[in-house]
């Protein structure tokens, strides 16, 4: 009896003691393999190198040291790692992802700037060479020659007879006063013909031939294309009628766009070559006769005049020309290619290449342009070097990091980042006196999930137009204080269809 209680004490013992080291086993292999997951899932993080904290998108100013869910939002915490653009004032850029993205780099140069400008234009009338033929006095349109508005004419060349009778009654008194014999009377007669408008070509064909002069031919004063003819058979004309217009082609003018940063030193007098398509390989010469005074807003050119002679009328307008200006020459220049500098408008910027991946804008102040490089009066100095292909893909990961460049004149320390603008698109669910309730869709920029929640936004007239219902596109922008609304834009009806909120 005592034996068989002692083996069924041995064998639970036993037991007990293989399912401990069994369960001990089982513990160490789990522990790890989930160490093991663990640093699985930590590689990406480590990739992008160290995290500095944990944080809420909606609350930024909170920071955790661990992962996890955010108290404040039903949302995962983001991380903020320590090569991110809110650190640092330039951008890294691995160098394959530079490679792939064709990347090209051009120093800074000095030398001289070509002394040439390459520019458009095109030939028109010269405004100053028109002939305005006038009716003199009162009478009827008897005959209109076949012309036609933009017909070529010869000087000289008949437009339409005209019969004035207060001509005819002055004619028959001045035949009348010849036969009388009296000088002062027959002079005064004269005189009256000439107050009454008839040319002084008729006048002496009158007197020579002794005959009344029942019609006038009206001839055209001038060489030219007609542009205007306003009569027709049997009208009636009154003194100061206009009948016809010619413009001259004596000489045309070349009227020439030239970009309004590329305008510098241009002046009156200076020599112009012009190359025509109708006329292959002949060069014309000509001179700036004047810099208009308005710019063209829509192209951003001014309009410079050049005369060109035209002494055989080939020249026609509307023909277009390219043209060559010579501008005096910029020695000793700060060049950098045209391609590298990136115009907002309101500044001109470069991307500065610093060695090791890293880029940083950088303002400066341009000059003239020509042959492909632009000059740099402030901003840059020789050596350096700047991306010439590729910048705007930079300059667009600079303003969604939220730097800035540095202000021409202003110190290093000076360097401002301000924190990048979210969008996302919603509806306006109301408009109360702290902010907007808006249904929005993920802010995928700042890690936040589509819901429903109240803005504040940035400028209550900002606001203004706004109601319920509406379907809108916000930026934000993540503050120390929270977030707030810094755009709103109203959606189109198309727009609201092809491009649905999730939430």
């Amino acid at each position: 009896m005592k034996t068989r209680i002692w083996k069924g004490t041995l064998l639970t013992t036993l037991v007990l003691g293989i399912g401990a080291a069994g369960g001990y086993w089982f513990a160490q292999q789990s522990m790890s393999g989930g160490h093991s997951s663990a640093s699985t899932e930590a590689t990406p993080a480590a990739d992008k190198g160290n995290v500095l904290y944990w944080y809420d998108p909606m609350v930024p100013q909170q920071k955790f040291d661990q992962p996890g869910k955010s108290p404040f939002m039903d949302m995962q915490l983001v991380p903020r790692y320590a090569d991110e653009g809110g650190d640092s004032a330039a951008i890294s850029i691995n160098a394959s992802i530079t490679q792939n993205l064709g990347m090209r780099l051009a120093p800074v140069t000095r030398g001289t700037l070509a002394n040439s400008l390459e520019a458009v234009g095109n030939l028109t009338f010269n405004s100053r060479d028109i002939a305005v033929v006038q009716a003199r006095t009162g009478g009827f349109v008897g005959r209109v020659y076949a012309r036609a508005p933009e017909d070529l004419l010869e000087a000289g060349a008949p437009l339409a007879d005209l019969l004035v009778p207060a001509w005819i009654s002055a004619q028959g008194d001045y035949l009348a006063l010849r036969d009388a014999g009296d000088p002062a009377l027959l002079a005064a007669a004269r005189q009256r013909l000439h107050l009454a408008g008839m040319p002084a070509a008729l006048i002496a064909q009158f007197e020579r031939s002794g005959k009344v002069q029942a019609l006038w031919t009206v001839t055209s004063p001038i060489t030219g294309v007609l542009q205007q003819l306003d009569v027709r058979e049997g009208m009636t004309l009154m003194a100061g009628d206009t009948l016809a217009t010619i413009n001259g082609l004596r000489s045309v003018w070349l009227d020439v766009a030239v970009p309004e940063a590329e305008a510098l030193g241009l002046h009156r007098g200076q020599v112009v070559e012009a190359r025509l398509p109708a006329f292959p390989g002949e060069v014309l010469n000509g001179s700036i006769e004047a810099i208009l005074p308005q710019a063209n807003l829509d192209s951003r050119t001014l309009r410079v005049r050049v005369v060109l002679d035209n002494p055989d009328g080939r020249l026609r307008p509307g023909l277009t020309a390219q043209v060559r200006l010579a501008r005096p020459a910029e020695g000793d220049a700060l060049l950098v290619p045209s391609e590298a500098v990136i115009r907002s408008g309101r500044r001109a910027l470069v991307m500065l290449a610093e060695g090791e991946g890293r880029y940083r804008p950088v303002e400066v102040r341009p000059g003239q342009e020509a042959a492909g490089n632009t000059q740099i009066l402030e901003g840059l100095e020789e050596g350096q070097q700047v991306v010439a292909s590729g910048q705007f893909l930079l300059d667009s990961e600079a303003s969604l990091r939220g730097i800035l460049a540095q202000e021409l004149g202003a110190a290093a320390t000076e360097v401002k980042l301000q924190p990048a603008l979210h969008e996302a698109e919603g509806q306006i669910d109301a408009i109360e006196a702290d902010g907007v309730m808006l249904t929005h869709g993920p802010f995928k920029t700042l890690g936040m999930p589509g819901m429903s929640m109240l803005f504040p936004v940035a400028d209550r007239a900002l606001l203004q137009g706004f109601k319920p219902g509406d379907r809108v596109r916000v930026g934000v922008r993540a503050a120390d204080d929270g977030i707030r609304i810094e755009r709103i834009k109203r959606l189109s009806p198309t727009q609201d269809r092809n491009q649905e909120v999730q939430p």
